[in-house]
């Protein structure tokens, strides 16, 4: 049986994971949206589905993923961008992905939901001694 010390370092390891993993994930959705389809097109996508303000809501899907991305790989923030993953998830659910079932093979919402439960547990679980947060408050704890 480890002791308490391993089995958080271990979590601390698990968590390291995940915001790699799920950040990653996020930052390439992003680069895509801006990169790919530009600013213009992603706004023109989401017009298309009924998005309303749909040059702002590219602005704030695009801003969440890449610099949200890029906090969680951190673990800056954590709870903030896990819950705001989330949402952006959710909305990619109800607008895109839901009528095409559950695979993502068949644009379903697979992914989506993944994604939002891992931000979600994120928000939950904060970041971890491994990550920014996790600094910040051992230096307080000092």
């Amino acid at each position: 049986m480890p002791s308490q010390k391993t089995s958080r370092a271990l979590n601390d390891i698990g968590l390291v994971v995940l915001r790699i993993v799920v950040g990653g994930i996020a930052i390439a959705h992003g680069l895509q949206k801006i990169l790919v389809n530009g600013l213009d097109g992603t706004a023109g996508w989401l017009g298309s589905m009924g998005v309303p303000l749909p040059e702002v809501a590219a602005v704030v899907v695009i801003a969440i993923e890449l610099v949200g991305g890029a906090m969680l790989v951190l673990g800056l923030a954590q709870r903030v961008v896990g819950v705001l993953l989330a949402v952006d998830m959710i909305g990619a659910i109800a607008l895109v992905h839901a009528p095409f079932g559950v695979f993502v093979s068949e644009g379903g919402w697979e992914l989506a939901a993944l994604l939002g439960a891992a931000g979600l547990a994120l928000a939950f679980t904060g970041s971890g001694s491994y990550g920014v947060d996790g600094a910040i408050a051992a230096r307080r704890r000092r």
